[in-house]
This record gives structure tokens, sequence and C-alpha cells, in this order.
């Protein structure tokens, strides 16, 4: 074993054991002792927010930080299955081991695929595969496509899928015009006053705009997240120097504002510093338009 991985296994025991004191029956933290599975559902989901905020900012120490507290859930969930008599971490591991392995055959095999999308393809079959021999009935396509995901990227999941079928617009321009189409209905429903149209209508005209992105290689949630980020990062900047120049920012005109927003662009261009990072790998279930579960 080398020295990295005896690191990795050092540590995973110094936390086990951690789990171990907090969960002990005599010494132990009652809070902890008294969680369960389902009552730490909402700190991983919490906790996964933190991590991938931290890792899209651009900051190791604190992506370090967040990941640090993210396995701790996850192994202390998993000691409280194991207690219950379900299923250990050892057992989370191999099965995830096993999965991404069978998932792999070009790797772990002789398989081979001559592009991203022939792989997804095979990706996609062996989950399929894996689900028929588990006994689990076939909802159908989109039965995999988990109705709890955050709405942008329920959608990008759902043109995904809906595009395996054969279920989608032929070209990007068909798209397009499917999007001015909607923003048409928009406009009508607005002009109506029916609220549940213009809800409605609005829902379409994002839901294309999902497609559009996916077709782009952009995921929807993705540059949402970025666009957020920028707003937020340029409104505060306007703020500053607001406050540097001794003006009440919120009691200027929005002429003033807006000369503000613009001053501070061409800083971010001048820096040429955007705050964002990307990643360009693209795994088989994002093309899939799977979680890879």
């Amino acid at each position: 074993m080398n020295t990295d991985a005896n690191k990795e296994q050092r540590a995973l025991e110094h936390i086990q054991s951690v789990v171990d004191k907090l969960l002990d029956p005599e010494g132990g933290c009652p809070w902890d002792r008294a969680q369960t599975p389902v009552s730490l559902c909402e700190y991983i989901i919490e906790e996964c927010h933190e991590l991938v905020d931290a890792i899209r900012s651009g900051k190791p120490g604190h992506a370090c930080d967040e990941m640090g507290d993210l396995l701790f859930l996850l192994i202390i969930t998993a000691r409280r299955f194991a207690d219950a008599g379900s299923f250990s971490l050892a057992d989370a591991l191999n099965a995830g081991a096993d999965k991404m392995t069978r998932r792999h055959p070009h790797v772990f095999g002789d398989a081979h695929f001559a592009s991203q999308a022939e792989f997804a393809r095979a990706w996609a079959e062996i989950k399929k595969a894996e689900k028929a021999e588990a006994g689990e009935r076939d909802g159908g396509l989109l039965s995999s496509v988990p109705a709890g995901l955050p709405p942008l990227t329920k959608a990008y999941r759902l043109h995904s899928k809906a595009a395996q079928a054969g279920f989608t617009w032929d070209e990007e321009e068909d798209v397009e015009r499917q999007i001015e189409s909607e923003w048409l209905e928009l406009l009508d429903a607005r002009a109506s006053g029916d609220e549940t149209a213009k809800e409605h209508e609005l829902g379409d005209m994002l839901f294309s705009l999902v497609e559009l992105g996916r077709r782009m290689g952009i995921k929807a949630a993705h540059a949402l997240d970025m666009a957020d980020n920028r707003f937020r990062r340029r409104f505060e900047a306007m703020e500053k120097l607001a406050k540097e120049r001794g003006r009440d920012f919120a009691a200027l005109d929005l002429d003033a504002k807006d000369e503000l927003w613009n001053e501070v662009k061409e800083q971010e261009t001048s820096s040429g510093s955007s705050g964002e990072h990307h990643v360009p790998f693209v795994s088989p279930s994002a093309v899939s338009g799977e979680s890879g579960k």
C-alpha cells in the first residue's frame, strides 16, 4: 500500500473512532445518538450544497472542510444503518466499487466505445440490466428521474431521457423557434391577466431553455448558479463603491446605480477575474441524463 493510501486508511480509522465515541451509550453525545438516517437527510442535503458552493467558488480549503463534514455525515448514517442490521459502510463501499466496475467495461473488461454517446447508451443498458436482476419493475424511461430533484436539474434529466427515445427537436434552430413561441405565449398570458396561465407559460419557456442549454453542453442549474453568483458579487461591489464615496446606495436613482454597475463590470473585465470555475469533464451519466446511481 502506498503512502497516500496509508494516510487515507488512518484518516478513515480516525473519523470512525470519532463516530464510535459520539455514539457511545455511556459517554457519547445525546444529540448524535438520537439521530437516524431519516433525521440526517436534511443535514446531508445542506452539506452537499455547501460543498458544491465551495467547489464552484474555487476555494479548495473551504471545499476540504465541507467534504470532511459531508463524509462525517455519510459515515454516521452508514453506522446507523449498520446498527439497525441493514448494511455497513463496507457494504456500501463494495457495492459502489462493484457498480462502477460493471459500468466501465472498457476499463475493467474488453469492451470498446467509439464515442461518449455510445458509452452513455451502454451505461443505460447496464443500469437497466442491474435493475432487472434486482427484480425492480421497469416503470418506463422517466421512472429513474427522481420527482424531488431541484426543478432545473429535473428538467435537464427529463429532456435527456426523452432525447434517448428520440422525442426531441431535430435541430437547435427548432428549439430556438420553440422558445420564441413560448415567449409570445407568455406575453399573451400576461396581457390576459390570468395568473395561472402566466405561471404555466413561464414554466414552458424555462423548460425549453433548459433543452437549448443541454444541446449546447450547458446544464441550466449550473449556468443559473453562476449568474446568481455574478449578480451577488457585482451588487456587493456596487454597495462597497457607494459607501467608499460617502453615498447612500439605496437612495441613489437607477441611473446612478447603473453607472456603478457598469463600473464594477469594467473592473471585472480589466482584472480578468470572473470568479467562476469550470470543469470540462463530462461523465456518461451526464450525457445520458442519469445521476450515476
